[in-house]
């Protein structure tokens, strides 16, 4: 079994949760605190052993590449400033990993980004697949448990969480048999179920390995069963199939940020961690709750 390497995260979406914010800002480049928050999940990636990562990128999200990428004025002024510790920050960001884009010309959805990518992926090699809101307090150790499932049992991974029953019909959800610390085997999985049917209460985070049994089949996808080319019909198709799948739920709180609520308790969670600001946050929180 090859050790996995590479990483995608498919950043192609519009954001419009976030409109207008989003109109000329990728999503992914919202910042919790001082980072956006996709460099959080780059740097969970590459502490997990990931080498080598892969964005699929959009119309306007120009901002991620230039993000990673080396500013020569940004660093001479910080220089010349002596701001060395800002200079350090900043230069951890363009030595990170070997990072490649391509594009998603058009969003015909995540499975069709993952197609896009599918020509740096070998035929025998599984990869990391990270959505760009899928935030966690510590990212590489919720990539480590996704990976050492797959390390162990060899196909795909499903990150999962625990979601309230009113949550659950805006989720994929799995359904199987419970293998015990945190690892299902999926027998079931249902995209979006109506209100009262979902199979369980774990869903799909958008943290997953995928194996190339699952490259394979979205190759072979024309359009599924919304029209689009969905990571979530490949499953279903595989199951059917009679392959393996298995879920992960990961230890730690999913920090969900494609939402408006999400992205506020992420950054009031990072800031009440944060040495600088933690006590001002937390008086101002005592504040507002009389």
């Amino acid at each position: 079994m090859k050790k996995i390497k590479k990483a995608i995260f498919p950043v192609a979406g519009f954001g419009t949760r976030f409109l207008p914010a989003t109109k000329a800002q990728p999503k992914e480049m919202l910042p919790v605190l001082d980072k956006p928050i996709i460099q959080y999940l780059a740097e969970g990636a590459v502490a997990a052993g990931i080498e080598e990562i892969i964005f699929v990128t959009g119309r306007g999200k120009r901002a991620i590449e230039d993000h990673f990428d080396y500013s020569f004025e940004l660093e001479k002024n910080l220089v010349e400033k002596n701001k060395l510790e800002l200079l350090k920050k900043v230069r951890s960001i363009e030595g990170l990993a070997k990072v490649t884009y391509v594009r998603q010309p058009i969003p015909l959805g995540d499975g069709h980004a993952l197609n896009c990518a599918a020509h740096l992926i070998s035929e025998d090699e599984a990869v990391l697949v990270w959505f760009g809101d899928t935030l966690y307090a510590d990212c590489a150790a919720a990539a480590k448990q996704v990976i050492g499932v797959y390390e162990k049992y060899g196909d795909t991974v499903i990150g999962l969480s625990e979601a309230a029953d009113e949550d659950l019909s805006k989720f994929g959800v799995m359904g199987g048999v419970d293998l015990g610390q945190g690892v299902y085997e999926i027998r079931e999985f249902v995209e979006k179920p109506p209100l009262g049917t979902a199979p369980s209460n774990l869903v799909q985070v958008g943290l997953n390995v995928i194996a190339p049994d699952v490259i394979k089949t979205l190759k072979g996808m024309k359009s599924g069963k919304s029209g689009e080319i969905r990571l979530a019909d490949a499953y279903s198709e595989l199951l059917e199939q009679g392959h393996l799948l298995y879920g992960r739920k990961i230890d730690g709180e999913w920090l969900d940020t494609g939402n408006k609520f999400g992205f506020l308790k992420a950054n009031l969670k990072f800031g009440l961690k944060d040495k600088e600001i933690s006590a001002d946050l937390q008086k101002l929180i005592n504040e507002l709750s009389k």
